[in-house]
């Protein structure tokens, strides 16, 4: 995650949607993004309180490369399994394994610490325990092996449209969870560069379900909605889960929340 001073978050800053999307993509990607304009400042943390709404529509475009891999690639001879391969390992490269990393923290901690403090103090450590690799290792061979099952049964154009819809919802579910969910640590991401409002999350909110609405009914109706439900039973399922083992969100829970949303979405499309 990148880092910053410490924000002066008195008054939310006003930006345009563009904006907050670009911002959004600079902070949970890799991907250069030059400034839009005088109220685009790079070099300033971002304010999540209202920049959280573009969360969803940034996880998009984040996504849109590596669904464009798999569009081009499916062209081609290779097999689906180098097909989805080549397709997760770009959008991790683009992220920078952000949500990867919180991922194997969560499983480090949670399963891994006996008490909230020991878990917390596991979470904080930047070495990979056994939990954490082998949830990492689990989680992307499974996304990889759903991914080549939706090359195989709705051919690319819908497999790329499904897995930029996984991307962007899961994005949503962690806005409402940051929203909504009391912070696990002080001094955490709220205090650091602001907990999302209402607002923001109301919007994150309308443009994720916009986008699965508008994308599953066209391209996978029955299929769709229900990997959006098992999408948000999951993460709703480690939302629990997080305030059980360490009472509330923390930056990793919500990368953790980010990967088993989007893995839980591809898992849902084979359920009927």
């Amino acid at each position: 995650m990148p880092t910053f001073s410490q924000p002066d978050h008195s008054e939310p800053r006003e930006q345009s949607l563009p904006v907050d999307i670009a911002t959004c993509i600079r902070f949970f990607s890799r991907i250069p993004i030059p400034a839009l304009g005088p109220d685009d400042v790079i070099d300033q943390p971002p304010d999540f309180r209202r920049t959280a709404r573009a969360i969803p529509l940034a996880g998009l475009l984040i996504s849109l490369p590596a669904a464009c891999v798999l569009l081009l690639f499916s062209a081609t001879d290779l097999p689906d399994l180098v097909v989805a391969t080549s397709c997760v390992a770009l959008t991790a490269i683009l992220t920078g394994c952000l949500h990867e990393d919180g991922l194997t923290d969560v499983f480090d901690g949670f399963f891994g610490g006996h008490t909230r403090e020991k878990r917390l103090l596991i979470m904080h450590d930047s070495r990979i325990g056994t939990f954490g690799a082998l949830g990492m290792m689990l989680t992307v061979l499974l996304r990889i092996a759903l991914l080549a099952q939706a090359l195989d049964a709705f051919g690319a154009f819908v497999a790329a449209v499904l897995y930029i819809t996984s991307e962007a919802l899961a994005r949503c579910f962690m806005v409402i969870a940051w929203n909504s969910q009391p912070s696990a640590n002080p001094g955490g991401l709220g205090q650091r560069f602001g907990l999302p409002d209402w607002e923001a999350a109301i919007w994150a909110v309308l443009s994720a379900l916009f986008l699965t609405l508008v994308t599953t009914l066209v391209v996978a109706p029955l299929s769709g909605m229900i990997a959006g439900l098992v999408s948000a039973a999951m993460a709703y399922g480690l939302v629990l889960l997080a305030r059980r083992k360490i009472g509330g969100m923390s930056g990793d829970v919500l990368g953790a929340l980010q990967q088993i949303a989007s893995l839980a979405f591809l898992f849902g499309l084979f359920l009927l």
